[in-house]
């Protein structure tokens, strides 16, 4: 958790520049998609989660450390693919964690929040809640912690695979021709974010968009279907 909120701590200062820039152009095109008072409620909902974790006030159910010297069944060395199976091992606990948080009522409680701006932009991104204190993701970790994937790999991803998912949430940037087929796309997160009948419970995947299409939750952007925003 220390080393998380670490990273956290220096992102933060990048995701502002970038949502600057996003102000930025989009004033330089006519197309504004920020909301003075909106932005500063997401900058300060995203300050006031980054200073929960550096503080630690959160009950962790079980760590991964835990289960990795428990319950590994073999050992993997610290070769390239191991870096590669934990990234996709977070990816697949992500994606089953945000859909427990769209159908769990007390989880959606906590995530409603990521949810309750009526713009979609960078800002978005960092509107995160401070109630969720009950920490569980590293039981969907299980298939890395069998796989015997180092702690210490997964301490080192997992801040990088969070801050990956920053730059989708944007309306500047169309569909992505084949790349729609591989990760969350901008186009996808906009579906996500909407609550037109449509697209409600959709995409739900945080870096690879495989888990959406594999497990029935894919949807993607309609021409004919302009996504409204909020919760």
């Amino acid at each position: 958790m220390e080393t998380y909120a670490t990273a956290l701590l220096y992102a933060i200062p990048f995701f502002i520049v970038l949502v600057l820039l996003e102000v930025g152009y989009g004033a330089l095109v006519k197309k504004q998609k920020h909301r003075l008072m909106d932005t500063v409620s997401s900058l300060s909902s995203g300050l006031s989660n980054i200073i929960k974790d550096s503080l630690g006030l959160a009950v962790i159910l079980v760590t991964y450390p835990f289960l990795v010297d428990r319950l590994s069944m073999m050992e993997l060395s610290n070769a390239w693919y191991v870096w590669v199976i934990a990234f996709i091992a977070l990816d697949f606990a992500g994606y089953w964690n945000h859909r427990l948080s769209h159908h769990i009522n007390i989880l959606w409680n906590q995530h409603v929040v990521h949810h309750s701006s009526e713009e979609f932009n960078l800002a978005c991104a960092l509107r995160q809640s401070i109630s969720n204190v009950i920490g569980y993701f590293p039981l969907l970790l299980l298939p890395a912690a069998l796989l015997g994937v180092p702690a210490e790999v997964i301490a080192i991803l997992a801040p990088l695979h969070l801050f990956a998912q920053f730059w989708y949430h944007t309306q500047h940037i169309g569909k992505m021709g084949w790349l729609e087929w591989v990760i969350v796309t901008p186009s996808q997160h906009r579906v996500h974010h909407a609550i037109n009948p449509e697209y409600i419970d959709k995409n739900l995947g945080q870096i690879f968009c495989v888990w959406d299409r594999l497990f029935g939750t894919f949807q993607e952007e309609l021409e004919e279907v302009l996504p409204n925003m909020g919760c």
